[in-house]
């Protein structure tokens, strides 16, 4: 909970994305909730430097199993299958829980971080009992191997892409441009689509919950699949997001695209890059 008070930037996002999904809640709703998003986040990460030093056996007995049929149909399919995820609950543990407990590796798409140190300590996490992970630029090549090889492949498709070939679905009852990377995947190789998430339990527990494969559209029209089937999967994971709400990683500009007068620094970027273009402009 220090972290609510200390770090004023994100406490702003956060009530600000609360307060723009939720209009009806009142002042005090989003205030306890916002706690309880800083409140979740502290405890992953304490979680996952706990973990960190775990041994597989540590990890199966850490994590309960919720949808096991559905799990065994993803890693017993030889043609492969798709995981998608978002940034809720303990979503480190899941992935790593995961493979694990088919004694299997995954491949991950993973958007490097800055900090070379910490990116490095988190690859080392992810990858120790055998996972393999892409960095999220240039994924598709190495993504369409890994299918073709019968792997099962991980993404968290619940934050805004930074290309421009994003597609308009809704989410929470606004609208957010998300990657149709998966959609045209599934597509294209005829593999299942399995929600997955590893929320955490009122006690503490955390609990791996993979639902069953999402129904996909296919039809002769495939830019109205991509659009439709990567709605069907936004929606998957705002069904998550409304019923473990604190447990999500609402930080996040998730609606800065259409949305950009949310978030008062974007805007101060947006009138400086505009200043900057009309000085150039103004050059002889």
């Amino acid at each position: 909970m220090l972290a609510y008070f200390l770090d004023g930037r994100h406490r702003s996002i956060v009530n600000t994305n609360l307060k723009f999904t939720n209009p009806l809640w009142s002042r005090g709703t989003i205030r306890q909730l916002a706690g309880q998003v800083f409140q979740n986040l502290g405890a992953t990460f304490f979680s996952i430097l706990q973990i960190s030093c775990f041994t597989r056996r540590q990890i199966l007995d850490a994590v309960k199993v919720r949808g096991e049929d559905n799990v065994l149909k993803a890693f017993e399919n030889s043609g492969g299958a798709i995981v998608i995820s978002a940034h809720l609950g303990n979503w480190e543990m899941g992935l790593l829980f995961c493979s694990c407990y088919m004694k299997q590796p995954m491949v991950l798409v993973v958007r490097p971080i800055e900090f070379r140190v910490i990116d490095r300590w988190l690859n080392r996490f992810r990858t120790r009992f055998g996972n393999v992970t892409i960095n999220k630029k240039n994924a598709l090549p190495h993504l369409k191997q890994a299918l073709r090889q019968g792997s099962v492949v991980g993404l968290m498709i619940d934050q805004e892409p930074k290309h421009k070939d994003g597609v308009d679905v809704d989410f929470m009852g606004r609208t957010v441009s998300t990657t149709p990377a998966v959609a045209l995947m599934a597509r294209r190789y005829g593999v299942p689509v399995f929600p997955t998430y590893c929320i955490r339990e009122k006690n503490g527990d955390l609990t791996f919950v993979m639902e069953p494969p999402l129904n996909l559209q296919k039809t002769a029209d495939i830019k109205s699949d991509l659009q439709a089937n990567t709605q069907t999967m936004t929606h998957a994971i705002e069904k998550a997001v409304r019923a473990y709400p604190d447990q999500w990683f609402w930080c996040h500009k998730r609606w800065k695209k259409y949305y950009p007068h949310l978030y008062k620094d974007l805007l101060v970027r947006q009138k400086r890059r505009a200043k900057k273009r009309a000085m150039r402009m103004a050059k002889p």
